[in-house]
């Protein structure tokens, strides 16, 4: 299905994401093959490929270096972290509630700081939540 829609988007110039990636290594070297047979004449101008992946070994190096990669990675630290959820909260958002805008912005300010929290704690993998502190 994938191919199938590749190819349409050679004809019709649609964009196609292909998303996770990393989870279909047995079809890694199809997609290769896919790129290496494009005819740039053939191919509308306004196609795009979009495909998401984890870091992995198995995708293939020619694919990596035929596109342009962009990453998105949580900020480090906890004060950096809060201050980019904050910074992407509008304030009509932030002062939505009027019945108990004091209880509710309390409880954003909790949400954001245990979400900065889990994204900090998640680096040190299973060691960050198994090992008790003394």
């Amino acid at each position: 299905k994938a191919e199938n829609l590749i190819k349409l988007g050679w004809d019709t110039g649609d964009w196609v994401c292909l998303q996770n990636c990393h989870l279909a290594t047995s079809w890694m070297g199809r997609l290769e093959a896919l790129q290496e047979s494009q005819d740039p004449g053939k191919i509308n101008e306004d196609y795009r490929l979009w495909l998401t992946s984890m870091p992995t070994s198995t995708f293939p190096v020619p694919v990596l270096q035929s596109g342009i990669k962009i990453t998105n990675e949580p900020p480090k630290g906890l004060r950096a972290n809060l201050n980019r959820q904050f910074a992407d909260m509008t304030e009509d958002a932030y002062e939505c509630c009027v019945a108990r805008p004091r209880e509710f912005k309390k409880l954003v300010f909790g949400l954001a700081f245990f979400h900065a929290v889990i994204l900090e704690r998640r680096k040190f993998g299973p060691i960050g939540w198994n090992i008790p502190y003394e």
